[in-house]
């Protein structure tokens, strides 16, 4: 990556108070629209937060790419399953976007069971002067309505209402892990640890199981689905990943239940590298298309890996993600964090890939130049405008003035959820319930 990628400027924050912040305010998806022009967050509160970037002014050039708060709603509430007694958490697993139709934004959001379909509209005029009512809404006596009265549009604030258009609910035994939109845009799925439900967006009282891998005998079971998404422009392809590293790709003309793949991608394990957490660090926690479609991108509890589609032996390309942990894996299984799910995120073209790390440290490889860079979103470099230095992990031996040793990495400080802008090198960095924007520096 070139002097660009490294010295990045940091555009802006959005800090929640450390000492007001609750598990409810802790970051769980990021997700930008198509164009880029909106930012959407959601928490384990089951609340919607939407980012709308700033519009470039004559007189502030500079100002072009901040991005503001547009809407703020609570799509999801904490229910309960009284069949099976579980309290079902309203904790926001995944957010997509749909392409923009008309002058209102679509997004899907889904929680362990249920998915929404929001509308987020802008008013800003209300029609006065209605016949059958007052102005403050008592309904008038029809008998003392003598003449008709034409209502006007009067100009008011504007308003960003975001209201729920669909319910898409009781298809999943099992916990919803992603969503993906098809480029149809009249179709998605949604995916649970056994099964993978195709829905259409106007129908939400059926959905069509395209993908089920839960045995006659439960104890039988080897492997769970984590992640699945849809071909970028081939409607009838899309992929899962899976608990044991496997990646498969199906293709819906074949048969309505997708069960046998098309292609399988795996690659065959390392007899010398075998241990105790070899599966559990195989597992793939999130499964990408690149843009152009031609390749994917999946990530593990070490690596990122990309796949050529037209090779299913073995991958392209890996990089080490944070390999120094690779000896710390019996403490990080005793505090749970071998189970981390990170996600991974493509640059517009295609060329640079990002994924994150521990102690706030988040990782980029060109994928051209095969230089990577770590930096770290903290609240110390936080400050608008602020250039990002790159951090370096050091492991046993001498230990360099700017450098940070493996063993005072913070576990508790994970970067499990990042976002690229569609065509700008601006990227969203959720840091537990901070987010933070960064963009490319500007001369």
């Amino acid at each position: 990556m070139d002097e660009e990628i490294d010295t990045r400027k940091i555009n802006n924050s959005f800090l929640r108070d450390h000492n007001y912040a609750t598990e409810a305010d802790i970051i769980s998806t990021v997700e930008f629209n198509p164009t880029g022009e909106l930012l959407a967050t959601g928490d384990k509160g089951g609340r919607v937060v939407v980012f709308q970037r700033e519009q470039e002014s004559k007189n502030q050039p500079h100002r072009r790419g901040e991005y503001n708060v547009y809407s703020t709603f609570q799509s999801h509430e904490p229910e309960f399953d009284y069949l099976k007694s579980l309290e079902i958490e309203e904790k926001i697993n995944k957010i997509r976007w749909l392409p923009q139709q008309n002058a209102a934004y679509f997004l899907l959001s889904t929680n362990d069971k249920t998915v929404k379909l929001w509308k987020i509209s802008e008013r800003d005029k209300r029609p006065e002067g209605y016949n059958l009512k007052e102005e403050d809404g008592r309904i008038r006596d029809p008998t003392t309505i003598t003449a008709l009265r034409v209502p006007v549009l009067q100009p008011m604030d504007l308003m960003v209402e975001a209201t729920p258009r669909r319910v898409f609910s009781n298809a999943h035994t099992y916990h919803i892990n992603s969503i993906s939109v098809n480029n149809d845009y009249e179709t998605y799925m949604s995916t649970d640890d056994l099964r993978i439900n195709l829905w259409n967006l106007e129908i939400t009282n059926q959905s069509f199981n395209i993908v089920d891998i839960k045995p006659a005998n439960m104890e039988e079971l080897t492997e769970v689905i984590t992640a699945a998404e849809f071909h970028p422009n081939q409607c009838n392809t899309f992929v899962y990943s899976s608990s044991k590293g496997s990646i498969r790709l199906c293709d819906m003309r074949a048969s309505a239940l997708c069960d046998n793949h098309s292609k399988f991608f795996e690659e065959p394990e390392d007899p010398s590298n075998r241990s105790f957490f070899s599966e559990i660090i195989s597992s793939i926690s999130d499964v990408k298309f690149s843009h152009s479609g031609r390749y994917l991108m999946t990530r593990d509890y070490l690596t990122v890996k990309v796949w050529d589609l037209n090779m299913e032996s073995k991958p392209l390309e890996t990089y080490q993600v944070h390999d120094y942990l690779r000896s710390k894996l019996c403490s990080l299984y005793e505090n749970d964090c071998i189970f981390d799910k990170f996600e991974c995120v493509w640059n517009g073209s295609d060329s640079v890939i990002m994924t994150g790390s521990y102690n706030n440290f988040f990782r980029m490889f060109d994928r051209n130049t095969k230089r990577d860079v770590t930096l770290e979103a903290s609240r110390e470099n936080s400050k608008p405008r602020a250039i990002l230095k790159p951090r370096k992990v050091c492991v046993g031996g001498k230990r360099r003035k700017d450098e940070i040793s493996v063993d005072s990495l913070d576990f508790s400080k994970k970067i499990l959820h990042t976002a690229w802008h569609p065509s700008e090198n601006i990227i969203a960095v959720a840091a537990t319930n901070n987010l933070y924007i960064f963009q490319d520096k500007i001369n």
